[in-house]
């Protein structure tokens, strides 16, 4: 999976993408990674975010929303 080319098509689409790795949940082994996918097309109040024990669980938790909203990005 080529995340540097999902995060193109995403923001390509007006969504901001961030990738968070947390030092100090890292150091806690307690879900270091955030995603975080917001802007003018998700409507309203919607962001579509999570926690997780690494970068894969991230987009297995938070692509499968995106696509729901009607987004398109590389598999």
């Amino acid at each position: 999976m080529d995340i540097v080319a999902i995060m193109e098509a995403l923001a390509e689409q007006g969504i901001t993408v961030l990738f968070k790795a947390d030092a100090e949940r890292m150091a806690e082994r307690w879900k270091p990674w955030t995603f975080v996918a917001s802007g003018a097309p998700l409507s309203g109040d919607i962001l579509v975010r999570t926690d997780a024990a690494s970068v894969e669980k991230c987009l297995e938790a938070c692509l499968p929303r995106l696509r729901e909203l009607g987004f398109s990005f590389p598999e």
